[in-house]
């Protein structure tokens, strides 16, 4: 997605771009004229994450009154471009990140320390530039917020230092985060720190924003995909969200309700970003955890991350299907054993259930599909 992004903005002839910046998980095996391209980081930020948000500040400073910022946004982007805030190291903020997501904290919640602790986020990378800025935001977020996309570093930004505090108490207590995290926030709260950029500040007064694609928009491919192979097809409209095993039971409840009424075969398709509270020493992500729960639904079911990525592993989700639990008993794994230990990438590898995609180049959320033949 990135690469067509790039490649859509540069096939411009009125006005033609100057220059293109790309920021990614994995370089794109062809880039169009005029583009650089900065591999990077992500769910965790790392050194290519810091360089990357330094070029992307350059280009908005080094712009002119009359010139045009277009920021091509997609999910990810908080990871990916990450430039630490003052007196924070970038270690401070991979401690912080792993913690909060280990917590089972929201992509708002995430989202809003992330924009406390950033020189780029919350609206300060429009606020860099002196002309004018659109940015075409691709949503991984529930609701579609464009100041929680990529942590909105082109919008205002609602949420506060206060905030971000109370998400730290929440997932955790402040003792268990970096102490110049801590003293950052505690210090932004008291005043001695500017606020990121609200609606009425006039330094990102010429940017506009708007969503051009979502969780829904994914949801559309797989209704098209499943009718076209014979499925009718429910979608279950209200977002997956919540901790994963919970909403793995929430699903199977719609989809039976579903399934009672709707003609054979059929196809139950959902979308979301749930989250994970890790209490075991596993290894996983939220979509494979989230299809571990429901081994005992008796459906055919797959959970699946649209970048391709799901948590720290190579996998971007899982599949279950009627037979999992007897081919996991026929190798002496007990499937809630894993899910209380958090580990289902290993209960899934050792029954060649993982899917791997790559990459994308794209990320819209999470979609869950449920067959029933």
């Amino acid at each position: 997605m990135l690469n067509a992004f790039a490649e859509a903005l540069s096939s411009l002839h009125d006005p033609r771009p100057h220059f293109l910046v790309g920021i990614g998980p994995a370089r794109p095996d062809a880039l169009p004229p005029r583009a650089e391209w900065f591999d990077s980081a992500h769910p965790v930020p790392d050194e290519r994450s810091v360089r990357a948000a330094r070029r992307a500040l350059d280009v908005a400073a080094a712009t002119a009154p009359k010139d045009l910022l277009v920021v091509l946004l997609s999910g990810g982007a908080s990871a990916l471009m990450a430039l630490p805030g003052e007196g924070i190291a970038l270690e401070d903020k991979q401690q912080t990140v792993r913690q909060l997501l280990k917590g089972g904290a929201t992509i708002d919640e995430l989202n809003a320390v992330r924009k406390h602790l950033s020189a780029i986020k919350g609206g300060r990378l429009a606020a860099a530039t002196k002309g004018h800025v659109v940015t075409l935001a691709i949503s991984d977020v529930v609701g579609d917020d464009l100041s929680v996309i990529g942590s909105g570093p082109t919008v205002p930004d609602p949420s506060t230092f206060a905030d971000a505090l109370a998400v730290l108490d929440r997932r955790g207590g402040r003792n268990i985060y970096p102490s110049a995290v801590v003293t950052l926030l505690e210090r932004g709260r008291r005043g001695e720190i500017d606020e990121t950029p609200k609606p009425d500040d006039p330094r990102i007064a010429r940017s506009i924003a708007h969503i051009i694609g979502g969780r829904m928009t994914a949801v559309a491919g797989a209704v098209e995909k499943a009718r076209s192979r014979g499925y009718h097809v429910h979608v279950i409209e209200r977002p997956i969200v919540g901790e994963a095993r919970e909403a793995a039971r929430a699903f199977a409840e719609d989809a039976g309700r579903a399934a009672a009424t709707l003609p054979r075969p059929a196809c139950i398709v959902g979308a979301g970003e749930t989250t994970v509270v890790v209490k075991g020493n596993g290894l996983g992500g939220r979509n494979q955890e989230f299809a571990l729960a429901m081994i005992s639904s008796g459906l055919v079911f797959g959970s699946i991350g649209t970048d391709g990525i799901d948590g720290p592993t190579d996998a971007a989700g899982a599949v279950v299907d009627p037979t999992t639990a007897e081919r996991a008993a026929a190798l002496g794994l007990d499937p809630q054993t894993f899910l209380s230990n958090n580990d289902s990438y290993h209960f899934f590898s050792a029954l060649d259930d993982l899917l791997r995609t790559g990459p994308t180049g794209t990320n819209v959320g999470d979609v869950q599909a449920a067959l029933v033949p």
